[in-house]
């Protein structure tokens, strides 16, 4: 019989980040199975696990699917109640998973559940991917308590509560599986990035609740896969935050919004060209172009997820340029 728990963790070329933190892993998660699926990877990460970790279960897709088909390709194999989707460069911590499975245990209604994210790099200091849960303006633009864009928060005991949030951070992602396969898994056309807030917001459309704990903590390094400065992160969180924007906003605001979003992309287009060099301003640009192509294959999902609702947030990016930050 499996546990109630599959702390599942994929993996692609990531030998390093395996012998640097699957320790910890196994050594704090001794009520759960613990899974590598593996992304078709080249290095010798998979001998290395089979040979220092051999009670970690080994699941091989037959090509890189990206984040988001890697899991939904690997975890058609797992049949535990709760997954937890984990990087691979994150530190877990003593008592990370209890406080996580009592909130799921205790509301039915709860889908999804993140711990609190610290920099490995700076310890006292909330991390990029996730902070203290994840929430999103009016505009489609996601952000976190404890970071909004590059602003980072020191951890001070601020954000120790237990609340609602409006997505959870996919770098340690606790989901029902039943919820997970009941919404189809991760939007594949995604490939990476956004994949998760695009899920917990149709989970929300479909009545479900997903959840912040502070009881819990990790540590997480960030920038594994693709960093801060890379080209096709900028082109993937474009295009997948307008896809999830389209999938996703009820009709009367839909178009408006759009439309405004773009010409705001169009701006930050040209200040990522200043900062970084034309190959940002070009990612933008096919982000747009990408937009497009699956334009009608978004529309078609859209039928299946959009309800009435459109989450409002408790906080506006703007107020935060108008009060001078």
């Amino acid at each position: 019989m499996p546990k109630n728990l599959a702390v599942v963790i994929l993996n692609w070329n990531g030998r390093n980040w395996l012998e640097k933190f699957l320790p910890g892993v196994v050594r704090f998660s001794q009520d759960a199975d613990i899974y590598i699926i593996d992304n078709l990877s080249t290095d010798d990460s998979i001998e290395f696990t089979q040979t220092h970790f051999p009670t970690v279960k080994i699941i091989r897709n037959h090509q890189n699917y990206g984040f988001a088909g890697g899991y939904n390709e690997g975890l058609k194999e797992i049949k535990n109640e709760y997954y937890c989707l984990l990087n691979s460069d994150v530190e877990v911590t003593e008592n990370w998973i209890s406080p996580v499975l009592d909130l799921l245990e205790k509301d039915p209604s709860i889908s999804a559940v993140q711990p609190k994210i610290l920099s490995f790099n700076h310890k006292k200091q909330f991390e990029f991917a996730g902070a203290a849960g994840g929430l999103i303006d009016n505009l489609g633009y996601p952000y976190c308590r404890g970071r909004i864009f590059d602003d980072l928060e020191e951890d001070n005991g601020q954000y120790d509560d237990e609340t609602e949030i409006f997505w959870a951070s996919g770098c340690c992602f606790f989901i029902r599986s039943k919820d997970f396969w009941d919404q189809n898994g991760f939007d594949e056309r995604f490939f990476a990035h956004q994949e998760e807030i695009d899920l917990c917001w149709r989970l929300i459309n479909s009545g479900k609740k997903i959840f912040y704990t502070g009881k819990s903590k990790v540590y997480h390094v960030g920038g594994g896969t693709l960093n801060k400065q890379s080209v096709q992160k900028t082109y993937l969180n474009i295009r997948n935050n307008l896809s999830m924007m389209l999938k996703n906003l009820p009709f009367p605001k839909l178009i408006g919004l759009l439309f405004f979003r773009l010409c705001l992309d169009g701006i930050a287009g040209i200040y990522f060209g200043l900062k970084n060099g034309f190959s940002h301003l070009w990612a933008v640009l096919r982000a747009h172009f990408g937009f497009y192509a699956q334009l009608p294959g978004t529309w078609k999902l859209r039928q299946n997820h959009q309800k009435t609702r459109f989450y409002q947030s408790k906080w506006l990016i703007f107020k935060h340029f108008l009060g001078g930050r």
